[in-house]
């Protein structure tokens, strides 16, 4: 496995295997990895020749400093876990690698990234969209690979590609949990033991009112109700707790009739958590 930290290394490398007429599969992480990335990797070396992944904690996309600096930094340990999951490149830059003197421009993708964390992080989105359109240009694979948890995200990076008609195929791939439900997340390992246990009502609550919305009680109250049972477990603010269509993330408010998600945001002590799932019916 090849460790590259410039933009130019890395088109060095993967022009060379494009030249070679092989497949390229991308997984961009920020790092602080666990089993749900690893399942990215393993996912991304079953559709592709090659697996690119990046690891860049991008300051444009934090809202807050201190969530930023508080992020987990374990570059030593992610090398080991992607060498041993079988990715064949990491990208690693610096800030300035990524945002040199004089940057000043960005991409905004706009409806889907208006609601849930959109709506309550200003300029997330905008940063997101931006590094990932600048990762994807510096990377240039066939297929790049990001995780159902952050579903939003997905989809704002689907919308980004189709608008602007970049040349790859976006997968997503299911949310890995702990066995007690808890979506795995590089943020758990902030939370202490009591902050731990009460994280897994949200899979709890999210399964309750997908039972509840399958069986055509009442959305808003079937939220409502979650959303006490969170305060009531520990929580401390819940940010969002809502159904909305799988696609357009349009509020869903009385009846589904068509495919949906729940989505969830609440904070636990200096955490914020999200997690989501799909409404059958």
């Amino acid at each position: 496995m090849e460790i590259v930290r410039t933009v130019k290394d890395l088109r060095a490398k993967t022009r060379q295997w494009r030249n070679e007429n092989q497949s390229i599969s991308f997984v961009p992480t920020m790092g602080a990895l666990h089993k749900g990335h690893i399942s990215l990797v393993h996912n991304a070396k079953s559709i592709a020749d090659k697996v690119v992944v990046s690891i860049f904690i991008n300051p444009t996309q934090f809202n807050e400093k201190n969530d930023f600096s508080c992020y987990p930094k374990e570059e030593k340990k992610d090398i080991e876990m992607l060498e041993k999951a079988g990715a064949n490149l990491v990208f690693i830059p610096t800030a300035d690698e990524m945002y040199p003197k004089g940057f000043s421009s960005s991409v905004t993708v706009s409806g889907v990234s208006d609601c849930l964390c959109g709506g309550s992080r200003a300029g997330h989105f905008e940063g997101v969209a931006t590094v990932v359109t600048k990762l994807l240009l510096q990377v240039l694979p066939d297929v790049a690979v990001f995780g159902e948890k952050d579903y939003q995200q997905l989809q704002v990076i689907k919308r980004l590609v189709q608008d602007l008609d970049v040349p790859v195929k976006i997968v997503g791939s299911p949310t890995m949990r702990e066995k007690d439900g808890l979506a795995m997340s590089s943020r758990n390992a902030r939370l202490n033991e009591k902050q731990r246990h009460a994280a897994t009502n949200i899979y709890a609550v999210l399964n309750s009112i997908a039972i509840d919305a399958s069986n055509g009680l009442d959305i808003e109250k079937a939220c409502e109700h979650g959303k006490k049972a969170l305060i009531d477990s520990g929580f401390s603010y819940v940010d969002y707790l809502e159904i909305r269509d799988a696609e357009t993330l349009e509020i869903r408010k009385k009846t589904i009739d068509k495919q949906a998600r729940i989505f969830c945001a609440a904070q636990i002590g200096s955490v914020r958590l999200i997690d989501n799932i799909a409404v059958s019916f």
